[in-house]
């Protein structure tokens, strides 16, 4: 029986609107109600997988707060540092999905609930039975006041010798490339893993060729970079040794997400103690089987479907 590791995130978390058809937003109608936001759906993804996820974060005092309160409890990610704040409405937003799966997000988070945490909240004892901490570049780009937070979060994990993963996630609509690129670079340098699609490495450090990609490791001291290239598959640079490991061949209906699942299966392997090769194989699976569902985290698997799939097992429908 594999122990299951403290894993603790913070991130704001939405209603996502999923479109009832493809095609551009201006012709669909109809929309049913999910929940999304980065790192709720890394959080959802370890808890499948068997980790204890806690998550930090603030929702609106109504009824889409509730929503999300309540799906993120029922799928066993621990919501006691999550608080509701009246006077700021719970974070929206509407996916428009094309027809290879691939879409455009429209968010709607002015005056999101998760500006109100403060450095002053971040405390020691959030960091009790915690393994890694994992926090990601949306976090960072929805208020300025985020950067001490983090750097909050960073500040007490590294005095209780937690290793910290951060995937830059970057997403354009909310800030300037110069902005995430300035911020995040400041991070750097006390990241244990880096994961990252190859667009985002480039718009951080810009050469991505390997040698580049090693000498930004020493000079940050990263001790691994995961490189997620979808269906190209992903790479990984640690121990001065690069491994490469091919995608699995899928249909995708959905890709939103696809990238917080991969994190939380990396993440999975990372505390199992998993061979670079079988961390990035494990990693790829996640991420893959995410696309195959619409929603941001509905694909996401529990731990023994994806040993079955890796394993290619059929599965008995009836």
């Amino acid at each position: 029986m594999k122990k299951a590791y403290g894993v603790l995130t913070l991130g704001d978390a939405m209603i996502a609107f999923q479109p009832a058809q493809t095609g551009p937003l201006r012709f669909v109608s109809e929309f049913s109600r999910k929940v999304g936001g980065a790192e709720l759906n890394f959080a959802i993804g370890c808890a499948r997988l068997g980790l204890n996820p806690r998550w930090i974060s603030r929702l609106g005092g109504d009824e889409f707060g509730r929503v999300i309160y309540n799906f993120a409890r029922g799928e066993g990610v621990d919501v006691s540092s999550v608080e509701f704040v009246e006077g700021y409405p719970t974070s929206l937003y509407f996916k428009e999905v094309k027809e290879d799966g691939s879409g455009s997000s429209f968010y709607y988070r002015y005056k999101s609930p998760i500006t109100t945490l403060t450095p002053d909240e971040i405390t020691e004892e959030l960091f009790d039975n915690i393994s890694i901490v994992h926090l990601t570049g949306v976090f960072l780009a929805i208020a300025t006041s985020h950067l001490a937070v983090t750097k909050k979060v960073i500040e007490i994990a590294k005095k209780k010798g937690i290793p910290i993963s951060f995937d830059p996630n970057i997403r354009l609509k909310l800030w300037t490339k110069e902005q995430a690129s300035t911020t995040i670079r400041d991070l750097l340098k006390d990241v244990d893993i880096l994961l990252t699609g190859v667009d985002e490495l480039e718009l951080l450090l810009g050469d991505i060729d390997q040698e580049s990609i090693e000498s930004y490791a020493h000079t940050y001291n990263i001790k691994q970079i995961v490189l997620k290239d979808g269906a190209s598959g992903s790479k990984l640079y640690i121990g001065n040794k690069w491994f490469t490991k091919e995608a699995f061949d899928v249909q995708p209906v959905d890709t939103v997400g696809a990238g917080d699942g991969f994190d939380s299966g990396f993440i999975f392997a990372y505390l199992n103690g998993f061979t670079p090769e079988e961390s990035l194989n494990f990693a790829n699976a996640v991420g893959a089987m995410v696309t195959t569902v619409s929603g941001d985290n509905e694909g996401l698997p529990y731990l023994n479907v994806v040993e079955a799939y890796i394993r290619q097992d059929k599965i008995i429908e009836r």
